[in-house]
């Protein structure tokens, strides 16, 4: 089956060897996106502003391989603070009020830079047509 991939150009992506989404037929994954724009953290030391841009980022993938945020079926939340979740969840519920995917929120110990405070991978389903 063909595969449709979206590279944001990261400077992780060639070197881990992954890219930032992948259709394979109706089916599309979107890798753990954090809130870095070409190696600065966005919106450090606010939990609400990295979930926008990371979800606006994540859009944007989604959108060059034919969904949209609606076509959403599930969101993983990898937090360094469980105790910002309402930050996280009010910036989620901005993009998923309506779409309801599944959603799983866990506590990590960190991520791949210490002002990162969240990462998020994301699975979408297209109609089948």
């Amino acid at each position: 089956m063909k595969r449709a991939k979206v590279f944001t150009g990261s400077p992780w992506e060639p070197l881990v060897g992954y890219c930032r989404a992948i259709r394979v037929g109706n089916r599309i994954e979107v890798a753990g996106t954090t809130a870095m724009k070409d190696g600065v953290v966005i919106g450090v030391d606010n939990p609400y502003e990295q979930t926008r841009y990371i979800l606006q980022t994540v859009e944007k993938a989604l959108q060059e391989l034919g969904a949209q945020m609606s076509d959403v079926v599930r969101t993983r939340m990898f937090v360094t603070d469980i105790s910002k979740w309402t930050e996280i969840g009010k910036a989620h519920g901005e993009f998923f009020q309506h779409v309801q995917p599944v959603a799983t929120m866990v506590e990590v110990k960190g991520l791949i830079d210490p002002l990162l405070m969240i990462e998020i991978e994301v699975e979408a389903e297209l109609d089948q047509q």
